[in-house]
């Protein structure tokens, strides 16, 4: 198995570059209601994309998928959905659902068009996981750990990792056989919980899908599109590198990388914690 990566851009020249070096979906972002308020003291992507962008980008694909992810359910949604359907998407992504109301008037405006991925990233979804998993015409979940941790007012988005959160929910939906992803990595060595460690825990867990986050190729501040090229092509190569060491490794192995995921993100955290109350 390898994971299914995804990486956000609206700029044909990096979504090129990230097809050619193996990126399985291109990821179109047109949430903006809510997100800078709930994101905005973050280090974390706002996005600007819009329709337009999807069309460009379908353009020039020629095997990678075309992710957009949408607004959470508001009065326009069926426009919104209807638009980004007609405008080339392959999956549709809804974001910041709390109910099984808001996940069923989904995918009954997708109406089984393209397939659908539900972002669960609020302790309400995580409540109501279950129903929301009866749903019909779930093709992917993927669990996003920015707005969830913030949501549980944890400071780290990996304590996720660390206290049961995501096992909890990736138990759940791969009894329901719906693939599923979640968080983001970086390069191999690199984030504040290194990549490798998160991949381990991404195959412990039976996680089909990751997105490669902005400190995996920050292409908006490399001018040089040859040096954006090598990172995606080195960082790529080391990632399914990395994967097929994974396929030969025993549980026992996985657990004690799991020991080892809980023992940072303590320390992380209590890092963290003791910099904000110094700060105060």
């Amino acid at each position: 198995m390898a994971l299914k990566l995804m990486y956000i851009t609206n700029k044909p020249e990096v979504a090129l570059i990230a097809e050619a070096a193996g990126v399985d979906w291109i990821f179109i972002d047109l949430e903006t209601i809510g997100k800078s308020l709930r994101q905005g003291h973050l280090d974390t992507v706002q996005s600007n994309h819009n329709i337009n962008d999807i069309r460009k980008i379908r353009k020039i694909l020629t095997h990678a998928k075309l992710l957009v992810r949408i607004n959470p359910i508001h009065k326009e949604s069926k426009v919104e959905i209807e638009q980004v359907i007609q405008a080339g998407a392959d999956i549709v992504m809804l974001p910041y659902f709390k109910t099984v109301e808001e996940v069923e008037h989904f995918t009954s405006l997708i109406k089984r068009q393209v397939k659908s991925c539900i972002l669960c990233e609020t302790p309400e979804a995580v409540e109501n996981i279950d129903s929301i998993l009866e749903v019909p015409g779930i093709d992917y979940v993927h669990i996003g750990l920015n707005d969830l941790h913030l949501g549980y007012g944890m400071t780290f988005m990996f304590e996720l990792l660390a206290n049961g959160t995501v096992e909890y929910l990736a138990n759940k939906i791969r009894r329901k056989n719906i693939p599923f992803g979640f968080g983001g990595i970086a390069r191999l060595g690199q984030g504040t919980l290194p990549a490798e460690k998160v991949i381990a825990e991404h195959y412990r867990l039976g996680s089909e899908m990751a997105i490669l986050s902005r400190s995996f190729c920050h292409y908006e501040v490399i001018e040089d599109l040859r040096e954006v090229k090598n990172i995606f092509q080195t960082g790529i190569n080391e990632i399914r590198k990395y994967e097929q060491f994974l396929e030969e490794q025993q549980c026992d192995w996985f657990f004690e990388n799991q020991h080892q995921v809980k023992k940072l993100i303590d320390k992380i955290t209590t890092t963290k914690t003791s910099s904000t109350l110094h700060f105060k």
